[in-house]
């Protein structure tokens, strides 16, 4: 399966290539994003730390899924 991954990045064009590791970036920002919001206490968020780790946890959730869609892309 990583092979075939990586055989299919080889065939992207360059501008393809290009919205993948940016997309790659994204799903990187939003997962550091969620963990800081649960588990970084310094940060200046003066809310229910229920709804600190809700959010947090949805913002892994949405990193998660935007991964997904970009594996899952197949442009031939």
């Amino acid at each position: 399966m990583l092979k075939n991954i990586f055989d299919n990045i080889q065939k992207k064009s360059l501008k393809e290539r290009f919205l993948l590791v940016l997309g790659i970036l994204f799903f990187l920002i939003y997962l550091v994003l969620g963990l800081m919001i649960m588990f970084w206490d310094k940060l200046q968020f003066s809310i229910n730390p229920i709804y600190r780790y809700a959010f947090g946890i949805l913002l892994i959730v949405y990193s998660g899924i935007r991964f997904l869609r970009l594996i899952n892309s197949k442009t031939d």
